[in-house]
């Protein structure tokens, strides 16, 4: 996540589909997925999936055409048609030292979050700088982010938090209406916007047939109702927080098929907003274990409850001051052979802000955790 300077609103439809044309191509180079985004008027939120080393084609097996393919998104069809030939040029006088350079100036930038948020941020600098004729930084910093775990709870928290941004900011009432979005473009028929949604369902690629958009994009639809319902109340009667009304979460969630991960998903939005860890308490402990040298000597372990919110069966507790970590568990428990959710407390539904319709199905026993790891931390997977 970034903001830019001084708060200011730069971003039209012009800025955000170049934004987002960049975004796409660095994709398509650097091998980092994004699985859903949102481009608001003054900041940007993206849920992105880097690879690890092992995932990634060895650079050496990764042919000259394929390599051609991969930068022709980002920097267009006639600079693609140039590397091709300086390759070819370098086969044909002998340059094998100068063809190496080439191709490694490209490869070795493939799974790089840092390079990838900074040549995202800087080429659109540039674009923009030279478009207004202005000169100067346009960020307010380099970004926030949160580490997030590689399971399903934890992916389509983060990514239902994103994609709801628009509907938070009351720019639009349906976020399937909000075209600078992942889930917006997956609705208007982009392919690999549907993917990367896709992909939240199924992080593993565990399943024998990936799920396909109609499946996706149906979950997903109710997960966004189920957790964007309006919160607060103003003096003047509206919401303090833009959202779905009862009845549209209602009508939405009750349209047929299971209702996925909702009630565990409900969640205070803001924690996702400065830098963290989010995942199940096993994770975040590894990564606090890892980056142990950000922290005070008196922090003895990672996992921590959260403040003034309930996720399922967890209650939350204070953060200590300072760089602490910060853990939200959410715990979802199956009925005898059945997979159905029993409301907590026992008999009622204390934790659930507005009646459901019995009984909701409920997948899997499911714990998710955050821990925020301070602004300037680095070990990141969400920006």
């Amino acid at each position: 996540m970034s903001r830019v300077v001084d708060g200011r609103f730069i971003f039209g439809d012009i800025e955000k589909r170049y934004f987002r044309r960049v975004m796409r191509g660095l994709e398509r180079m650097m091998g980092v997925r994004v699985i859903t985004y949102s481009l608001m008027s003054n900041h940007f939120h993206l849920l992105l999936r880097v690879p690890d080393t092992d995932d990634l084609k060895p650079s050496e097996e990764v042919s000259d055409a394929e390599l051609v393919e991969m930068v022709r998104p980002l920097f267009g069809a006639e600079h693609a048609r140039g590397l091709a030939l300086e390759l070819a040029n370098c086969d044909e006088w002998g340059f094998a030292e100068k063809k190496a350079q080439i191709r490694a100036g490209f490869l070795q930038r493939r799974g790089r979050l840092d390079l990838f948020m900074k040549d995202l941020k800087q080429r659109f600098t540039q674009w923009y700088n030279r478009k207004e004729g202005r000169r100067g930084t346009l960020w307010e910093d380099r970004f926030k982010s949160v580490l997030v775990g590689d399971t399903e709870e934890a992916l389509l928290t983060m990514a239902a938090y994103i994609d709801l941004n628009p509907v938070r900011a009351g720019i639009v009432d349906d976020p399937a209406d909000y075209t600078y979005s992942g889930y917006g473009e997956a609705c208007a028929g982009r392919a690999i916007a549907r993917r990367g949604l896709a992909l939240a369902l199924d992080p593993d690629g565990k399943l024998a047939r990936p799920p396909g958009w109609r499946q996706v994009g149906a979950e997903y639809r109710r997960l966004l109702y189920g957790v964007g319902f309006e919160r607060g109340e103003k003096a003047d009667g509206s919401a303090a927080k833009p959202g779905f009304s009862q009845e549209e979460a209602l009508r939405e969630m009750s349209g047929g098929g299971r209702l996925p991960l909702w009630q565990a998903l409900r969640c205070r939005v803001r924690y996702f907003c400065d830098g963290g860890i989010f995942g199940s308490r096993e994770f975040v402990d590894s990564a606090f274990e890892r980056h142990r040298d950000r922290y005070g000597t008196a922090r003895k372990t990672g996992a921590r409850g959260m403040r003034g919110g309930r996720v399922g069966r967890a209650a939350g507790a204070a953060r200590p001051e300072g760089r602490g970590l910060r853990v939200m568990q959410a715990t979802g428990h199956r009925a005898p052979g059945g997979g159905i959710y029993e409301p907590w407390p026992p008999g009622g539904q204390a934790s659930i802000p507005f009646p459901l319709p019995p009984p909701i199905s409920w997948p899997t026993t499911s714990s998710v955790s955050y821990a925020g790891l301070g602004q300037h931390a680095r070990p990141v997977a969400w920006a």
